[in-house]
C-alpha cells in the first residue's frame, strides 16, 4: 500500500531542495567592490556557516574515491557537505583538489569554495635549497625566483595557499626550526621575507589572482624562534626591547609587502600563549600595522591551551582565542565545536565571527576562487609545469648561490678537472634523500642529484667512492626518530685506503635531511653517528681532505675547523643538490655565500649571536679574570654572522661619508670602493653595519643595515653606495615607538660581520 503521507513528506523535501538550490550560489556581481560582495554574501550566511569559514580540516579521506563511513572522517564529511569548512590543507594533486572544491561549491547552499592550503616550505615536488640555505646566498632576486618557483608548481597541482615564509628570527642553533627561517639578523630576514612573500604572491595585490601565484603566510607570530633552551615547543621569555627590535621587523615587512596571511606560534609570550595574545593579534597586528587579510593558527593551538594551564578546556580556548583575534582554526576543532554555542549565550559577539569570517572570505575572493573555483585545476598545465626543466634550472641556480666556502687554506679549491685521483667518502655522498631536507613532503623519494652521482660527470679524474659508514641504522621519515649508526665500522678499512691513495680526499659529512625541522632539537651540534671518528681516521692517512657539509643548521666543529684544510658548508640543497656541490668544487661556481647564521665553537655558547650589547665589561683590564668571556673557550663564533670565503679575494679601500654631521631626516650616504684582487672573477656581498654608541636604550655593538651584492672580475674594482636613513638610524623603545635619537655612530664595511672599515659621523 503507497503511503500518502510518505509522498507528501518526499515532495516537501523536493521543494525545499529545489529552495535551497534557489538560494545557492548568490549572483555576487564582479563588477562591484570585493567588500560589497562580501557584504551581500555576509547577509545570506547563516552564524553556522560563518563559523565554517573559521574552520580548516586536514585531508581526511581518498577524496577522488568513495564518501567515508563512521568515525571522525564521516562527521567532517557532513562538515564538509554543509558548509562548515573553509580551508581544507594536504589535499593536493589536480584531481583530489578538485573533487573536494566540488563537494564545497556544489554541494553546499551557498557553494563558497575552499582555500587550499599545504606547506609549500621550499619547493613543492622540485626543491630548491632549505630557507636557511637560500639565505646564506643574500641574493634577493634569486630567493624571490626560488618562491616564485614552488608557487608555479604548488599551483599547477591545486594548491592556492602556502603555510610560508617563517620569518622568525633565531639565535639558537639547537632549534631544529633554524633550517626553514633566514638567520639570525632581522635586517637580512625582513629583506627576505620581502623576496619571498612577492615571490609567493607577485609583486602587487593584483597579482594574486593569477594563476601561477599562492597566498603567503608569515610565521610564526610571533617569539617563537626564541623558545628556551632551543627547544621546540617550548616557552619564550624576552624583553619588550628585543620583541620589537628583532622579532617583530621582519613580520612587518611581510606585511608591508602585502602577505594575505600570518600563522601564530605554539609558545606562550608574557605568560599568555600566543593563539590568545589580543596583544600580538589585535593590538599590533590588526591594529598598529592594519592587517586586513586573516590569521590561522598553527596546528592544534587552540586545544593546546587547555595543556598550557590557559583555559579550563576546549570551549573556553575558542573563546579566548576567538576574541583575541585567532581567525581559522587549524585542526583543533573547537571552533566548529563551539562557538555557535557561545555567540548564543552571549559570550562571544557575532560581531567577531563577521570580522573573522570577512576577512577569509577576503583573501578568497582576492585568489580570484569566486570568479572561477576550480582556476588551479588544470591537469595539462600540472604535467607541463611540474619538474620541467626551468625548474630544475632554477633550484639548481639557487643552490649554487646558497653554498659557503668556511676555510680553503691549502687551496685543494677549485679541484683540477683533469689528471687527480680523488676519494670521495662518505653516506651522505650518496644520498638522494638527505639534500631534500625534512619538508619534502610533494617531492619524491631519492629524487636528489646525488654528490657521487654529480661528481661522476667530471669525467677526466679518477673518483673513487667509498661510504666509510652508515649515517643512520634504520629508514629515517617525518614522522620517527632517528637511529644512527654507533657500532659498525666495517667500513672504515676500506675508506682508509682508498683516501691513502688519493691526492684529495672529499668527505660528504653532516646531518640526515630528517634530522632538522620541526620537532628536531639538538643538544648536541656534532657529527652525529661515526662520522667524527671517521674524519679523523682518515685525516691519519691522508690530511688533503675537502671536508663538505650537508646539514640543516650551524654545526660547532672545532676538530674540524683547526685540522681540515677545506670546509664547504653546502647546507641541504634540494633537487639538485649533487650538481650544485660539484660545480662548486671543481671551480665552474665560484662561491659567494655568506653565512645568516653564527657558527659556534661549541654548543655551551649556545645562544651566539653576532648584534649582542657589550656589557660593562667586554673585555679584559688589568691582567684579570673580572671581564665578560669563558675561560675554557673563546666568547666569538668559529665562524661569524656574514662570514664567506671566495676562489678569489676582495680588498676595501676608501670608506668615505659624505659629511661628517648630519640633522635628522638626512639620508647619511656611505661609500666604499671594492677590488677583486685575486685570480678568479667573482661576487662578494658587501656588508654595512652601524653602532648607535649612546641612547635611551642600549644598543647592540653592531647592526647589518646595508648590504649590496657585487660582481666583480678579476682585477675590477667597484665604488659601493650605500643611504642610510631614520628607518635605518632608529630603533623601537620598550613601549614600541619608533625613536631616532641624536648622536654618534660608528660604522663599519666590510664582507663579514667580524671585520670591515671604520668610519663615523653624528647626527646633530
Amino acid at each position: 500500500m503507497i503511503n500518502k503521507n510518505l509522498i507528501f513528506s518526499g515532495i516537501i523535501c523536493l521543494m525545499t531542495f529545489g529552495t535551497l538550490n534557489a538560494q545557492k550560489k548568490p549572483h555576487l556581481d564582479k563588477t562591484k567592490p570585493t567588500e560589497e560582495r562580501i557584504d551581500l554574501l555576509l547577509k545570506q550566511m547563516t552564524l553556522e556557516e560563518k563559523v565554517g569559514q573559521m574552520n580548516q580540516y586536514n585531508g581526511f579521506w581518498e577524496v577522488t574515491g568513495p564518501a567515508p563511513k563512521g568515525g571522525n572522517a564521516e562527521l567532517k564529511y557532513k562538515h564538509l557537505r554543509d558548509g562548515w569548512v573553509g580551508s581544507m590543507l594536504s589535499v593536493r594533486g589536480v584531481k583530489q583538489v578538485r573533487a573536494v572544491q566540488k563537494i564545497a561549491v556544489e554541494e553546499t547552499r551557498l557553494g563558497i569554495p575552499l582555500i587550499i592550503g599545504f606547506d609549500v616550505i621550499h619547493g613543492y615536488k622540485t626543491l630548491s635549497p632549505i630557507p636557511l640555505a637560500e639565505a646564506a646566498s643574500w641574493d634577493l632576486e634569486a630567493i624571490k625566483k626560488s618562491a616564485q618557483i614552488a608557487a608555479d608548481e604548488a599551483s599547477a597541482s591545486g594548491i592556492n595557499w602556502t603555510f610560508a615564509p617563517m620569518v622568525d628570527i633565531f639565535r639558537d642553533a639547537r632549534w631544529g626550526r633554524v633550517m626553514e627561517g633566514a638567520g639570525e639578523d632581522p635586517f637580512l630576514g625582513s629583506k627576505i621575507a620581502t623576496a619571498r612573500v612577492k615571490g609567493f604572491q607577485g609583486d602587487t595585490k593584483a597579482d594574486l589572482s593569477k594563476v601561477n601565484t599562492i597566498a603567503a603566510c608569515a610565521k610564526h607570530f610571533a617569539a617563537y624562534g626564541f623558545a628556551e633552551a632551543g627547544r621546540d615547543y617550548n616557552t619564550v621569555d624576552m624583553s619588550n626591547s628585543t620583541l620589537f627590535n628583532i622579532v617583530l621587523p621582519p613580520f612587518e615587512a611581510a606585511k608591508e609587502a602585502g602577505i594575505r596571511t600570518f600563522m601564530n606560534s605554539f609558545n606562550i609570550l608574557n605568560g599568555v600563549p600566543a593563539t590568545a595574545s589580543s596583544f600580538l593579534q589585535r593590538d599590533i597586528l590588526k591594529g598598529k600595522w592594519k592587517f586586513d587579510g586573516f590569521v590561522v593558527t598553527d596546528w592544534g593551538s587552540i586545544k593546546e591551551m587547555v595543556t598550557h594551564g590557559y583555559a579550563k578546556d576546549g570551549k573556553e580556548a575558542a573563546e579566548k582565542a576567538v576574541k583575541a583575534g585567532s581567525d581559522m582554526d587549524m585542526e583543533s576543532y573547537n571552533y566548529v565545536s563551539d562557538l555557535v554555542q557561545l555567540v548564543k549565550d552571549g559570550k562571544v559577539n557575532e560581531s567577531l565571527i563577521d570580522d573573522a569570517a570577512r576577512r577569509i572570505l577576503r583573501v578568497k575572493f582576492e585568489l580570484g576562487l569566486f570568479d572561477d573555483p576550480y582556476k588551479y585545476c588544470d591537469e595539462a598545465r600540472e604535467k607541463a609545469v611540474i619538474g620541467s626543466k626551468a625548474n630544475n634550472d632554477g633550484v639548481l641556480d639557487m643552490a649554487k648561490k646558497s653554498i659557503v666556502l668556511l676555510k680553503n687554506d691549502k687551496n685543494l679549491l677549485p679541484l683540477k678537472k683533469s689528471g687527480q685521483k680523488i676519494a670521495l667518502i662518505g653516506a651522505l655522498a650518496n644520498d638522494k634523500n638527505s639534500p631534500l631536507g625534512s619538508w619534502r613532503l610533494a617531492a619524491d623519494d631519492n629524487s636528489a642529484v646525488s654528490v657521487l652521482e654529480a661528481m661522476q660527470q667530471y669525467k677526466e679524474n679518477k673518483l673513487t667512492y667509498e661510504k666509510g659508514a652508515d649515517l643512520t641504522i634504520e629508514k629515517a621519515t617525518f614522522l620517527n626518530e632517528l637511529v644512527f649508526n654507533t657500532t659498525d665500522r666495517s667500513g672504515f678499512d676500506a675508506a682508509k685506503k682508498v683516501a691513502a691513495n688519493a691526492d684529495v680526499v672529499v668527505m660528504v659529512l653532516g646531518e640526515n635531511g630528517f634530522q632538522t625541522g620541526e620537532a628536531r632539537s639538538r643538544t648536541n651540534l656534532d657529527l652525529p653517528g661515526l662520522q667524527q671518528e671517521l674524519l679523523e681516521e682518515i685525516y691519519k692517512v691522508n690530511p688533503n681532505i675537502v671536508l663538505v657539509l650537508n646539514n640543516g643548521r650551524p654545526l660547532a666543529l672545532p676538530w674540524a675547523a683547526k685540522n681540515i684544510p677545506a670546509i664547504v658548508e653546502a647546507w641541504q640543497l634540494g633537487t639538485q643538490a649533487g650538481n650544485a656541490v660539484a660545480q662548486v668544487l671543481y671551480g665552474d661556481y665560484n662561491p659567494s655565500g655568506k653565512l645568516p647564521m653564527s657558527f659556534p665553537r661549541n654548543v655551551g655558547q649556545c645562544p651566539i649571536y653576532y648584534n649582542n650589547y657589550s656589557t660593562g665589561r667586554p673585555n679584559m683590564t688589568d691582567n684579570n679574570v673580572f671581564w665578560s668571556h669563558y675561560t675554557d673557550v673563546e666568547k666569538t663564533p668559529q665562524f661569524p654572522f656574514g662570514f664567506g670565503l671566495s676562489y678569489t679575494t676582495f680588498d676595501y679601500k676608501n670608506l668615505k661619508i659624505n659629511k661628517t654631521a648630519f640633522a635628522k631626516g638626512e639620508p647619511v650616504k656611505v661609500s666604499v670602493e671594492v677590488t677583486n684582487s685575486g685570480n678568479y672573477d667573482g661576487k662578494e656581498v658587501v656588508q654595512l653595519y652601524i653602532h648607535d654608541e649612546f641612547g635611551s636604550l642600549a644598543r647592540p655593538v653592531k647592526e647589518l643595515k646595508g648590504f649590496e651584492l657585487i660582481e666583480l672580475k678579476k682585477g675590477e674594482t667597484k665604488t659601493v653606495t650605500m643611504t642610510l636613513t631614520e628607518k635605518e638610524l632608529g630603533f623601537y623603545d620598550n613601549d614600541g615607538n619608533y625613536l631616532v635619537e641624536l648622536g654618534t655612530f660608528k660604522i663599519m664595511v666590510g664582507g663579514s660581520s667580524d671585520k670591515g672599515l671604520e668610519s663615523g659621523f653624528e647626527l646633530k
